[in-house]
């Protein structure tokens, strides 16, 4: 007897798509081949007309999810050749460059047009998996006033058209609002996403790179600050709620600056830290 067939039609995928939160939405890449995976990029996500970084590597990570033996992202480097671009496809080549017993790293590059825009190496694991000692050596949770008592990051804040900040909600500390020549280059507030996604591996991508550039606080507003290369290093797989993260830029020289990054979840426990070479550019160059 040959089983029933069961069809599904255009509204029932367009029905499951709807239901997806507009992070899974906007980053969930379609397979072209056991190596290539394509997608439109969404303008839900700009930063002053272009999409953000974070999220670009989040579309590349759902791509290396498809392909990775091992469930968790160790960590994702990146280096920024060329700006993405809203509201057109893109393209994602992988190549799987070793499998280990515990570990494999894979490369993939991002293209538009026909040009490549981000190159990436990412290592993937299983961050419940203890590979060696169990002594921990952690990060201590800054101090900071609650949630509520932080306030919201704007465009208005950055003189520039800020459409993720209807995806995203950032809070920051009220002391960031107050320009000081002499205070630490420090952005430290509060992160989630507005439509009440949970957090999770590929969210903490995005969240390493959605807070305003650290310097602004020590000079003040100073326009558009483009990422040349950054490196995440995911720790533990995060608890549901708010996420707080501290960046700090440590150097700025000749235009160029270097920013260290940590994320923790709702239980204080350090989840993802980063590391950021970027430009900070002034709104005229």
């Amino acid at each position: 007897m040959i089983p029933e067939l069961r069809f599904i039609t255009p509204e029932v995928i367009n029905k499951r798509v709807w239901l997806l939160k507009t992070f899974d939405q906007d980053t969930k890449t379609l397979v072209q081949d056991k190596e290539s995976f394509s997608r439109q990029v969404s303008e839900n996500w700009n930063i002053g007309g272009v999409p953000n970084g974070g999220y670009l590597l989040s579309i590349v990570s759902d791509a290396l999810e498809k392909v990775a033996v091992y469930p968790d992202p160790f960590s994702i480097s990146a280096y920024f050749m060329n700006p993405g671009i809203s509201g057109q496809d893109c393209r994602i080549e992988s190549d799987v460059l070793k499998t280990g017993r515990s570990t494999q790293t894979i490369s993939a590059k991002f293209i538009q047009n026909g040009k490549e825009r981000i190159r990436v190496t990412s290592v993937y694991g299983d961050l419940e998996k203890r590979l060696g000692i169990s002594d921990e050596i952690d990060e201590v949770f800054p101090a900071i006033p609650s949630s509520s008592d932080c306030l919201p990051r704007t465009g208005a804040l950055q003189g520039i058209e800020l459409s993720i900040e209807e995806q995203v909600e950032v809070r920051l500390h009220p002391e960031f609002f107050v320009f000081d020549t002499l205070a630490t280059a420090e952005s430290l507030g509060w992160v989630r996403f507005c439509d009440g996604r949970a957090p999770d591996t590929r969210a903490l991508i995005l969240f390493c790179d959605v807070f305003p550039p650290s310097p602004f606080k020590k000079f003040g507003v100073l326009g558009w600050v483009p990422t040349i290369e950054i490196s995440i290093t995911i720790i533990k797989k995060p608890a549901p709620g708010w996420i707080t993260g501290q960046f700090r830029t440590d150097s700025v020289s000749n235009g160029r600056m270097i920013e260290s990054g940590s994320l923790w979840d709702s239980t204080g426990q350090l989840i993802a830290k980063s590391r950021q070479l970027g430009l900070i550019m002034r709104t005229d160059d």
